[in-house]
């Protein structure tokens, strides 16, 4: 996982201010859907947004994706410790990192963009500031209803009334502060003078002042000359007036005061019961969608890792069935639509003389092919009418299918045989057609990718093939090496026997990987000649010929798949392989001489 930063600047170590983050980019695998499965892609974490390319040389050319994380929640698998998943609504990426320490870094890493970079946080609100408040202010006032604007009329009328009391009550307010001010000049003049007439008096003591500033009285009393002012004589102000008019303002903005405190109270009770409306209806909202969830998350979330087939698969037994069945449905839907329209290509695949399929070999496999060959002579020809634990499951004509039930360690392994006879055909040509390689995607539908891996000999080749994936089941692949062998004969009664087995083996190669369980099998075709003599001294034709096939197969799938799916498929799926493969071993022999 690679950092740099996002910022631009000049080259000197700053510290990248809020909001600013390093951008981080590495490679980890993302779920695609359930026929690719997990496929690596270039992930970059920058600016709070998530986003994905198919690999790291094809950023010029834009994301195939990406998810804003202030809303994303992420969540570590419980199993896997190389997984977590990134959920923004109903939208999902499921990741998987290299190793658990890089999935750690990854979910620290955008944890901390998500925080430092989402709605609310710290640095938003730092980077927004109180204007944002003031915004949504202006908004919330702006979005307001008709209905609601006449309601806050009287409101709006008395804050008016307000502000013109308050002007006028400035008003006066100034206006007693100046007669105050100017009473108390005339007070302290008066004193003052009072003060200089006191002592002139005891420096002169004199019954009349020529100045007129005292006069006696009858009674020998004093009396000012300088009589005190009356209210209108300052600066001309009526202090009465004025605090008559001081009293009316204040209680002109008492009374509206308590008109506004009344409308206040009337419209809170008013958006309280707004208020419990709306936390009523998103109570429900947030209930349905938490049902909605629930529902969503009992379905089978098709494509989802989370229900293909492993130890921890959320689908149930029932759910893989039906799923299993409807994918095998459109595959032979798909599979008749192909086969009406294929026009088969003749192939001419020249066949060796009988004694190079008799011979045993001398490759390094050699030892156990010769092994094989000799189990299935031995036990696949045996009849099993008189052993209880072979089971028929399926009889279609010529056609029976048996099966031995057998779990080991959970697994399904039964054993299935069936037989068959088919008329117009030989052992040698059914055999040949079974193991030739050349032909072997004209009749097979299962395998999606097949190649020879090494060559042993003539009658021996080692073939690795992928099958087509069925989800929910795993796909799966298989290695094994592939003989054919003409079985000689012990006697001249005995029938013209060939024999194919198919048995897993291991090669450098092909080694397993995780795209793919690797399945283990143990196969072998059987196919034994009868001949009815011509009429007369006619030739043997095609109308004289059985070709008895004995199919027995014993396969390990591995995986998790329940056994009640895997027997049922096998039940399904093995009568129209053998139906599928006679058929067409038919259509190319029509009119070609017999290869015995």
């Amino acid at each position: 996982m690679s950092e740099k930063s996002s910022s631009s600047g000049s080259d000197e170590d700053v510290e990248p201010e809020s909001g600013q983050h390093v951008e981080l980019g590495g490679v980890l695998s993302k779920w695609t859907n359930y026929i690719h499965g997990w496929q690596d892609r270039w992930v970059v974490l920058k600016n709070n947004t998530l986003s994905y390319y198919k690999s790291e040389d094809e950023r010029e050319y834009g994301c195939r994706g990406s998810l804003c994380l202030s809303k994303a929640v992420i969540t570590p698998h419980e199993f896997d410790e190389c997984r977590f998943d990134i959920s923004v609504n109903d939208s999902v990426w499921y990741l998987r990192a290299e190793d658990p320490e890089h999935r750690l870094q990854w979910i620290e890493s955008i944890e901390l963009h998500k925080a430092e970079s989402g709605y609310g946080s710290e640095t938003s609100l730092r980077r927004h500031g109180s204007m944002l408040s003031l915004t949504s202010a202006a908004s919330a006032l702006s979005a307001t209803s008709t209905s609601s604007f006449k309601k806050g009329h009287r409101l709006r009328e008395k804050l008016a009334e307000m502000e013109t009391f308050r002007d006028i009550l400035c008003r006066q307010v100034d206006t007693l502060q100046k007669y105050f001010d100017s009473c108390a000049d005339v007070v302290s003049k008066d004193e003052f003078q009072r003060d200089r007439v006191e002592e002139d008096e005891e420096d002169f003591p004199t019954t009349a002042r020529p100045d007129g500033e005292h006069n006696h009285n009858n009674n020998g009393s004093k009396e000012k000359l300088f009589p005190p002012a009356s209210p209108k004589s300052t600066n001309g102000i009526d202090f009465k007036g004025e605090a008559i008019t001081f009293k009316a303002t204040t209680a002109g903005i008492l009374s509206t005061l308590s008109h506004c405190i009344e409308l206040m109270v009337k419209r809170e009770d008013s958006w309280q019961k707004r208020v419990d409306k709306e936390l009523e209806k998103r109570r429900r909202v947030e209930d349905a969608y938490k049902s909605a969830m629930n529902e969503l998350k009992k379905k089978s979330h098709y494509g989802g890792p989370d229900y293909e087939e492993g130890p921890n698969s959320l689908i149930n037994e029932d759910e893989f069935f039906d799923a299993v069945e409807a994918a095998l449905d459109r595959q032979d839907k798909i599979e008749e639509q192909c086969q009406s329209e294929k026009v088969r290509i003749p192939r001419l695949t020249p066949v060796p003389p009988g004694d190079v399929y008799s011979t045993i070999g001398t490759h390094r496999f050699a030892t156990k092919v010769e092994e094989m060959v000799q189990n299935h002579m031995t036990y696949s020809l045996q009849d099993m009418g008189g052993d209880a634990n072979w089971q028929l499951v399926i009889e279609e004509g010529e056609m029976k299918v048996y099966r031995r039930e057998v779990e080991e360690n959970g697994i399904v392994l039964d054993p299935l045989k069936a037989t068959h006879s088919v008329k117009g055909v030989t052992g040698h040509e059914v055999c040949h057609y079974f193991w030739d390689t050349a032909v072997r995607m004209d009749w097979e539908t299962t395998i999606e990718n097949f190649n020879v891996v090494e060559t042993l000999s003539d009658n021996a080749v080692i073939v690795y093939q992928t099958h087509k994936r069925v989800w929910p089941a795993s796909q799966r692949d298989v290695l094994y090496l592939s003989a054919i062998r003409k079985i000689l004969a012990t006697n001249e009664n005995d029938p013209d026997t060939w024999l194919v087995c198919n048995f897993s083996v291991d090669h450098d190669n092909a080694l397993p990987t995780n795209r793919c369980v690797r399945a283990k099998i143990n196969v072998a075709m059987i196919c034994q000649t009868l001949v009815s003599p011509p009429e007369g001294d006619k030739e043997i034709s095609r109308d004289n010929i059985l070709c008895k096939i004995t199919y027995v197969a014993n396969v390990n799938p591995g995986g998790w798949a329940p056994a009640s799916v895997l027997r049922a498929v096998a039940k399904r799926e093995y009568p129209k392989f053998l139906k599928r493969f006679t058929s067409y071993v038919q259509e190319k022999t029509a009119g070609k001489p017999i290869l015995f």
